[in-house]
């Protein structure tokens, strides 16, 4: 009788020691040993993939899935479905841009029961705290998300409100009560505030791209990551950077770290594939917040990357429907402020990393095992005995086109639509079995409890 359900074997498994040869032994739902393919044991199900990569389940802990209240915008249907395309086996969800914001235990229970029977991979959910909801805030963590997430300047929706950078301590000093991760997206209001004042006094074309980067300029994110920085040593917080855009970022946060902040951040593929200055006039599916900066900006992220201060690679997936993002007229300023990339992510950043002579083991660590301890998922992200047996077929060679039109998101936009793209995933298991995006769906929401 098989020992084993399933029995994965390649050349290339890249493992948290490095890349080698190796037999994936899966008893379940979890991964049980790591052994030489010689060493394989009998099996229900004994797959020799060759020379295609095998990957731990991707994780992408930043994901707008809007799922209740703008379903119109993305939803957990096609959001989980584009994530298991793209190898992504976990994906993390935000508190916005979802009605009611997952700020209280009533809307987390709302957002647990529009999704159910919906998911095609594992979901968690990231809480919120806006003003007027930190009483909430013990309860919603005690109840499973796995963290908090707050604003320092306006949202984009009337219902997720901000608080002052200077007035963070207060709300750390409440995530650090009950041990809870702090996740803030830093943008400086007063930086931004006198930016687009002289932006608009200055007559700038709507149109164009630099008209939206002059009005959130770097030293936007750079004085609200010190004023987050300061309220975590103030309060011992733990604290995370959402989105690192401005590379002058790096630097702050490898010194905080060094003198024994609490600190992790994140940055996304917009901010390392693309570049202001080839951002066409009018092309306002290239609109994020914080913005796309300029090529020097993308090779110190690059950097940042390389010397281990970001943590983390994630989309920040945030579509929206065509008229939000104002297609027609191409106004950058009026246009929502968010980047669909979901599927693409991996691809992108590979693509990218193997032109830069980084291997699958920088892919894996940056876009796998970097996320899930970010989000705190125990046994994600990683091939090792006793993990869930999340894996990714992967060829790291497969040359593709990007096509808007056939994505899984809602909404067929994407800047990278007609791009090429090396490395692909060829075939996803959730939990030891094949997913298929188009199927029956498996997944299960994550909470803080089962992680």
């Amino acid at each position: 009788m098989p020992t084993a359900d399933l029995v994965l074997v390649s050349r290339r498994v890249v493992t948290p020691d490095g890349e080698r040869p190796a037999a994936v032994v899966v008893v379940g739902e979890r991964i049980v040993d790591l052994v030489e393919p010689a060493a394989a044991p009998d099996a229900a199900t004994v797959t020799d993939v060759g020379d295609l990569a095998v990957l731990p389940g991707l994780v992408d802990a930043h994901v707008h899935v809007n799922e209740p209240g703008r379903t119109h915008w993305e939803g957990y249907a096609t959001a989980t479905r584009a994530a298991a395309a793209a190898g992504i086996t976990t994906l993390v969800d935000m508190p916005l841009n979802s009605i009611p914001p997952t700020t209280t235990v009533a809307a987390f229970e709302t957002k647990r029961a529009a999704a159910d029977g919906k998911l095609h991979v594992d979901v968690g959910l990231w809480g919120g705290v806006v003003p007027g909801s930190e009483a909430h805030l013990a309860d919603l963590y005690a109840a499973g998300v796995l963290g908090v997430k707050a604003f320092t300047c306006d949202s984009g929706v009337d219902e997720y409100g901000c608080y002052a950078p200077e007035g963070l301590a207060d709300l750390a000093a409440r995530t650090a009560a009950v041990d809870a991760t702090l996740l803030v997206h830093a943008e400086d209001p007063a930086v931004i505030d006198a930016a687009t004042a002289a932006v608009a006094a200055s007559g700038a074309d709507p149109r164009a791209y630099a008209t939206w980067l002059d009005g959130r300029p770097p030293a936007a994110e750079e004085r609200a990551i010190a004023a987050v920085l300061d309220a975590a040593r103030a309060t011992g917080a733990r604290v995370h950077a959402l989105h690192l855009s401005a590379a002058g970022g790096v630097p702050l946060i490898a010194a905080a770290r060094a003198a024994g902040t609490a600190v992790t951040v994140e940055t996304c593929p917009h901010y390392l594939t693309l570049a202001a200055e080839d951002v066409p006039d009018g092309a306002t599916a290239h609109k994020c917040a914080p913005p796309i900066r300029d090529a020097a900006n993308r090779e110190a992220l690059w950097a940042g990357l390389a010397a281990g201060t970001i943590d983390a690679i994630v989309s920040d997936h945030s579509p929206a429907p065509p008229d939000l993002k104002h297609l027609d007229t191409g106004d950058f300023v009026a246009a929502w402020g968010g980047i669909a990339s979901l599927q693409l992510g991996p691809s992108l950043v590979w693509t990218e990393a193997r032109r830069r002579g980084h291997d699958l083991s920088d892919l894996v660590t940056w876009m796998a095992a970097g996320p899930a301890r970010v989000a705190g998922l125990r046994r994600k992200g990683r091939l090792t005995a006793g993990a869930d047996a999340d894996l990714v077929v992967f060829d790291p060679d497969a040359t593709w086109t990007v096509d808007a039109a056939a994505l899984h998101h809602r909404h067929a936009i994407t800047p990278y639509d007609g791009w090429s793209l090396t490395g692909r995933a060829v075939t996803t298991y959730l939990r030891g079995r094949v997913v298929d995006p188009l199927g029956i769906p498996t997944g299960r929401l994550r909470l803080r409890g089962d992680l």
